[in-house]
């Protein structure tokens, strides 16, 4: 039969009933119809091994090469660490974290199997990484560990059918390395002996029994149908549920091992909706509001809304809608508005009696005592009690009339006038016999005198200074000046004679000026004096400075630039008329001449043509000096 002619396939039949052998093959080596009454063809042999060191270059370090054909292959880190590990093909191409380049967990297809690569939780779990896959495979396997923290200690193990039964033919590479070609990772102990960390362990044969033929031609394809589903996550509104997946084989829909079909399949999540229908409308309440009165009877509101729920997450959080109230039942709706009473209300309590006003007479004011209290007796704030219901506690209050009198001061003792008649004052009140500050009408009678008249006795010869009105200001807006008249007066018995100021000198003289300023003038030119003119005569100029200055007399911009001040005229536009020198004359009657060439500016020509020469450079001063400066 087949299992006795293994020698006589060819390498990629071989590899076939490899697959098949290892799908079927649990993990502890023996096949599931193990006949333990005769013996078997194939015998396996595990191979374990250990990798550990202490300190190695930060890199990849090779932990073993797993040969072809090898099955039911497990590479697991005893512990988590930030080492990673990686696995490359017999010709260096990379299938998981090679070229520096960290993949994913998942599963991955390579080497004619799956290989799957997990990665513990980085808090939860203690457990490093792990690889698996069922084999068999198809070319050389080299796993390797990217170093990364010290003492790093990988375990890996797999299974190898033994090679006088499952020889590829002659002349085809072998798929399957010997035994004695693997990686062996041998390494001294603390003792200096060589420490051996690969385990090998040969299964004992397994009897297979006699299987029908197989057509090593046909195809045999599995698949995934649906068998069943869980339980919906709602009731209603449009739920979530898992989809039940079984392995069958295509043809027959012969239900087989989940080991047959893709596991990558399996392991997906496939949900579907459930139960679409819109669940029943429901009545929304909302929470009950304050109540409107902080004491006594009262009421409070709350909201009351008809909603049907549409949709329920996976989330569990729900999406509703708001709908007509016909659909929850107008009948059931719960009520919206309810009475409440926090505390009953206190009340306002009158203590005492009116006491007695507070004036003897006429009109005055009386008050008691008011307080609020709680149903409790307590004395509460007065804003916990109706302050529109508050007794008076101050009221007026009328004793009669008041007799009223003139009450008046002591005359003054100095008369107004130091000589000759005056006047003294004193005040006169109108008081009743009792103090109030309330309104009173006048006193009964004739009101007594404020002002009499009194003698300071004649004035003889008595001098002092008499002052006038004060003028207008001198300025209409900013700083000014205002004076007065200031004279000295001699008195005699009412007899007022004017003075010479020297006999008032021993007096205090009054001031006869002083500064005023009617209202600020705002922006305005200012100017400075005119210079002195450039020339005496024939129309020289002369300069000054303008500027625009603001009230405080700082610089501004604001002034009207049509009412500028000029800053430059022309001065002395009379023509100059020369002095006679009698000394200076001319001595040739052509001394015109000597002017018109300009020969003035030498000594001889100025010394005969003296009156010339001295009218030319008055009329024309500089023609004579840029003369000289050319020549």
């Amino acid at each position: 039969g087949l299992w006795q002619q293994p020698c006589y396939l060819g390498q990629g039949r071989v590899l076939a009933l490899l697959h098949l052998i290892c799908l079927l093959s649990p993990a502890t080596g023996a096949l599931p119809w193990d006949n333990t009454g005769g013996s078997s063809p194939l015998e396996f042999e595990v191979v374990k091994g250990n990798f550990s060191r202490t300190f190695l270059h930060v890199g990849y370090h090779k932990i073993a090469e797993i040969p072809a054909g090898a099955c039911n292959i497990s590479i697991q880190e005893t512990k988590k660490s930030p080492n990673y590990l990686a696995l490359l093909s017999q010709r260096g191409v990379s299938i998981i974290n090679g070229n520096w380049l960290i993949n994913r967990p998942g599963i991955y297809v390579a080497l004619g199997t799956y290989l799957t690569y997990r990665r513990p939780n980085e808090i939860r779990s203690r457990n490093g990484e792990s690889i698996t896959a069922p084999g068999p495979l198809t070319e050389d396997l080299h796993v390797y560990l990217i170093y990364q923290q010290p003492f790093p200690t990988v375990q890996y193990e797999y299974s190898m059918p033994l090679n006088r039964y499952l020889a590829p033919e002659p002349g085809t590479p072998s798929a399957v390395l010997p035994l004695a070609e693997t990686v062996d990772f041998s390494y001294p102990d603390d003792d200096g002996k060589t420490k051996q960390s690969i385990i090998k362990e040969a299964w004992h044969p397994n009897q297979v029994p006699s299987y029908p033929t197989v057509n090593s031609e046909s195809h045999v394809t599995y698949t995934w149908i649906k068998n069943g589903h869980t339980e919906c996550s709602t009731t209603c509104g449009t739920g979530k549920r898992q989809v039940v997946l079984e392995c069958v084989e295509k043809d027959s829909q012969t239900a087989v091992p989940a080991d047959f079909c893709h596991p990558a399949i399996e392991t997906t999540k496939w949900e579907e909706d459930c139960n679409i229908q819109p669940c029943p409308a429901y009545w929304d309440v909302g929470e009950w509001s304050e109540c409107s009165r902080r004491c006594g009877p009262g009421t409070q509101h709350r909201q009351v809304i008809c909603r049907q729920v549409t949709d329920v997450h996976a989330s569990g959080t729900e999406t509703s809608v708001t709908v007509k109230s016909e659909m929850c039942g107008s009948s059931d709706m719960p009520v919206t508005q309810s009475t409440c009473q926090l505390k009953i209300c206190s009340q306002w309590d009158i203590r005492s009696e009116w006491s007695p006003c507070s004036v003897p007479c006429g009109v005055g004011q009386r008050t008691r005592e008011v307080v609020c209290v709680s149903n409790q007796g307590d004395v509460d704030d007065d804003q916990e009690c109706n302050m529109n219901l508050k007794p008076d506690t101050i009221e007026n209050c009328d004793m009669g009339l008041c007799a009223r009198s003139w009450f008046t001061s002591i005359w003054s003792q100095r008369c107004s006038a130091e000589c000759g008649r005056g006047s003294r004052t004193r005040s006169v009140v109108c008081l009743m016999d009792h103090v109030t500050n309330l309104p009173l009408d006048s006193c009964e009678g004739e009101r007594p005198p404020e002002v009499t008249s009194c003698d300071s006795g004649p004035c003889q010869n008595r001098l002092e200074w008499y002052t006038g009105p004060w003028s207008q200001c001198s300025a209409e807006c900013g700083n000014g000046t205002q004076t007065r008249s200031v004279a000295c007066i001699l008195n005699s018995d009412g007899q007022m004679e004017v003075v010479d100021q020297l006999k008032c000198s021993s007096l205090s003289k009054p001031i006869t000026s002083q500064p005023c300023r009617l209202k600020p003038c705002g922006v305005q030119w200012y100017v400075t004096e005119w210079s002195a003119c450039s020339r005496t005569c024939n129309a020289g100029f002369r300069v000054r400075e303008v500027r625009c200055l603001a009230d405080n007399i700082v610089p501004s911009d604001r002034c009207d630039p049509s009412f500028i001040l000029e800053s430059r005229e022309e001065c002395n536009k009379q023509p100059c008329v020369a002095e006679i020198d009698p000394l200076c004359s001319d001595k040739y009657h052509n001394c015109m001449v000597v002017v018109q060439a300009r020969l003035c500016v030498y000594s001889y020509y100025r010394s005969v043509c003296c009156a010339s020469c001295s009218r030319a450079q008055e009329t024309h001063p500089n023609s004579f000096q840029n003369n000289h400066i050319r020549r």
